[in-house]
This record gives structure tokens, sequence and C-alpha cells, in this order.
């Protein structure tokens, strides 16, 4: 089920039943297909499972038509969902409530508690759409990835109530997608797939000095005693120094390719959260980062209220230009996001507002957008963005500035590409002509090569 977090509904993603009296198969489909979803189906038995892309897709197919079928929890989210589509939030949401109260299987449960809950959050209601997922995870076997990975739930991602979520959710033992860092070394070994080669020869050759040392240095003894049959000092003294130095080196490569490692997988770490954190357009959407790559080049101005109002100023006299070169206004204000109060508890708890923790889950580039998706993202991305959940941009950009041996919270200014990575980056408040200067159009050769 599609949820799209704009002012007006056009066309959602949703879920769909089709019914038939043959052996039910599960098979994975969707109407769109950059977002998660949910779809249910029946046959005569019900079986459900997650694809790789961590989608949750069940289908059911049917000759028989669904207006000579009794209701059922099965036709009941079916209309929902066609109501959805219309725009019909509220009906569709009646229907969905409908549907669990029909005596329905696990696996119809769970996509009407998820398709419900997909409906309270297009509509605001954070709380709603919490209580619905956390059934649904808590019973029905849904998995969080589908919640975390799924853009079209960015809007419900940025309220407290799924970072709540997200912690009872860590707290009973679900993976809530920090399982990607454990394929950051993958990521990391792509980026550099020399490394695990070189370190192979640093061992290699560190044994084979160590080894050479080993018989080396006895008969360094023996020399510098001298007598009958003595090897000659300065050539032995020679040898272990040759061995002793070797040693030296390689293990300097082999701790020096161990740092450069770290702070790449720490880079990765950096982009990848960087790629959830929250915005809303001007038309009042809430998006993630990652689904504006390839349509605009943030860039994010962080500093005190005053600075970045006169930032923003300056940059207004420059906007048809930058706009032309996809630039969209990120202001970020120092300490103008606080992190409501922690209280640890595990799924089956009474619930209240948690840490905000960063999204990062697994499959960024899964979740890839339509032609028409990106078009129309374009058009609602208009010169500024407002940063929702700001608490965590802040984190981002202080753990930004240590990286880069600037002082956490002091005025600075990150362009990023069209692809999502870090441009660049600087003190101060950026210097418009500059940029202009430095920026090609969306239209040109360079602009593409950057995507």
């Amino acid at each position: 089920m599609a949820l799209d977090a704009s002012a007006a509904l056009t066309r959602p993603r949703h879920a769909s039943f089709r019914f038939s009296n043959s052996t039910t198969k599960a098979t994975a489909s969707s109407t769109r297909p950059h977002s998660d979803h949910l779809i249910i189906g029946c046959r005569s038995s019900l079986k459900c499972r997650s694809t790789t892309t961590h989608r949750v897709t069940v289908s059911c197919t049917s000759s028989t038509s669904p207006e000579t079928e009794t209701r059922t929890a099965e036709s009941c989210v079916n209309e929902g969902l066609e109501l959805f589509s219309k725009g019909r939030v509220k009906d569709a949401l009646n229907l969905f409530e409908t549907a669990l109260t029909l005596n329905p299987t696990s696996v119809e449960a769970q996509a009407a508690l998820y398709n419900k809950a997909c409906c309270h959050a297009y509509r605001g209601e954070g709380k709603k759409a919490a209580d619905c997922l956390r059934i649904a995870l808590r019973e029905h076997n849904l998995k969080f990835g589908t919640i975390l990975n799924d853009p079209d739930l960015a809007s419900f991602r940025a309220l407290p109530e799924f970072k709540e979520l997200q912690e009872e959710a860590r707290l009973g033992g679900e993976d809530i997608g920090y399982g990607f860092r454990r394929d950051l070394k993958l990521i990391s070994e792509v980026q550099a797939p020399f490394r695990g080669v070189r370190r192979f020869f640093y061992v290699a050759f560190s044994a084979a000095a160590g080894i050479s040392t080993f018989f080396t240095v006895p008969r360094l003894f023996r020399a510098i005693q001298g007598g009958e049959g003595a090897p000659d000092v300065w050539e032995t003294a020679g040898n272990v120094a040759v061995n002793v130095g070797g040693l030296v080196v390689l293990i300097a490569l082999f701790l020096w390719d161990n740092k450069k490692e770290e702070e790449q997988l720490a880079q990765i770490t950096r982009d990848e959260t960087l790629s959830r954190l929250p915005l809303r357009l001007s038309t009042d959407r809430v998006v993630e980062l990652v689904q504006l790559r390839d349509t605009v080049r943030p860039v994010i101005i962080a500093g005190n209220k005053e600075t970045v109002s006169l930032a923003m100023k300056k940059a207004e006299k420059f906007r048809t230009e930058l706009l032309s070169r996809g630039v969209l206004l990120v202001p970020v204000i120092w300490s103008e996001g606080k992190a409501p109060p922690v209280e640890k508890k595990g799924f089956g708890a009474p619930t209240k507002a948690l840490s905000a923790l960063p999204s990062i889950g697994e499959d960024f580039d899964e979740r890839a957008q339509s032609v028409a998706a990106k078009a129309r993202l374009k058009a609602e991305a208009r010169f500024k963005a407002e940063v929702v959940s700001p608490a965590e941009w802040e984190r981002w950009i202080k753990d930004q500035q240590i990286s880069e041996g600037v002082t956490p919270g002091e005025d600075v200014y990150i362009i990023l590409r069209l692809d999502g990575r870090v441009r660049r980056s600087g003190k101060g408040m950026p210097d418009w002509q500059q940029i202009l200067q430095e920026l090609p159009p969306l239209d040109t050769l360079l602009s593409k090569l950057e995507k």
C-alpha cells in the first residue's frame, strides 16, 4: 500500500486481492516497484514469504467476481485499497477496521493492520499508526524492515512515535535495520577491492621476516662473541637490520590499512545516515533525503538563527540561477531540536517517547523510484526545505564536523552531490557566487555524470 505524504493524494501504491479456487502461492508484485508494500491473497490456503528486498508480499488470484462473494476480510481489504487509491482515505480506513473483525487469518490481519497504519500515517495520526504496526509486529510476523525501508512511510518515520516503536522493537530482539552495519565491510571492499590482497602480502612477508629474524639474531650474538667459525659481524648485523626493518614497515602498513578501513566505514555510515534524514518540502510532503537523489543538490546551512537567516536572504538574490543548478536550501538552526527523555522498554510495555535514533536500514539502493515519482518530487522540491527531526540533523552535522577536524557547533555549510554524497563543505556561510561558478546546470553533461 502506498502512502503519498504530499498535500494531495495521487494514485498511491496499494495492496490488492484477487481470488481463485486453485492452490495458494505467494508472489511479489507492486503497482509501484519503488516502495515496500503488503499484498494479501487467498486461494485454498495462504502462505507468506519475505523477499530479499524486505518486502512482505502475498497475492491471490480468482475468477470469482468480488461482488458475488460474501464479505470477508480479503474483500474488505480489497475494497479499502480501491477507495484509498481514489483518495477516500477515511472510507478505506473503515473497511480495514471491518476486515479485522471478520476473523482474518494472520496474513490477512497483517495486511489489514499495515494498510490501516498507512491510512493513519497519511492523516498525520502517528500514535494510531504506531499502535497498528506494533500489533502487526508482535502478533502477525510483520518485519520491521518493511516499515524501515518504505519511502512512503517517511512522514511516519519522522515522528516521535516511530522512534518509540523502533526502540521497543530493538529491546524486543527485532532487527530494526542496524544489521546494515554488518554489510558495511562488503561496501568497503567494493570501494577498495585490493585491500584483502594487500593484507595477505603484509601477513605473509611479515611472517617470513619474523622467521628470518628468529634465526639471524642468534647468529648475530655468535658473530659478536667471535671465535673460530663465527659469521661476519657486519654481514649478520645487516641481515638482522633488513629483517627487523621490513617487519616494522610491514606491520606499519597493515595498521595504516586498518585505520583507512575504519575511516572508510565511518564515512559510509555517515553517508547512509544522511540518506535517511527527513525533510519537509514546500508542499508539506515529508521525504527522506535518499528520495531526492538525482533530482536536487541539497546545500545544508547550519548555524545560529541570525547567521542562517542572513545566508538564506543572500541566496534569494541568486534564486533563479541556483534553481537551474538544482540547489535545495536546507537550513539547520543549532539547538533547535531537543531529544525526548529516554525510558527503555520492550514490546508489551506502556509506551512513552524515547530517544531519537538515526534510521539506518538495509538495501538503500533498493528503494528506487519510478520516473513519474522522481518528476513529481522534482516539482515539489522548490529552493528550500524544512528539516524534520532537527536533533538527528544536528547530530549528523556535528559527526561530519568531527571527521573533518572542525569544532562541533561552528557555523558551516555542506554541499551535496546529485547522488547524495558530500561534495564539499566549509566554515562560515556559503559564497553563492562561487557556488554558481562551481555547480553546473542540471541539463549539462557534467551534471549527468554526477548522478
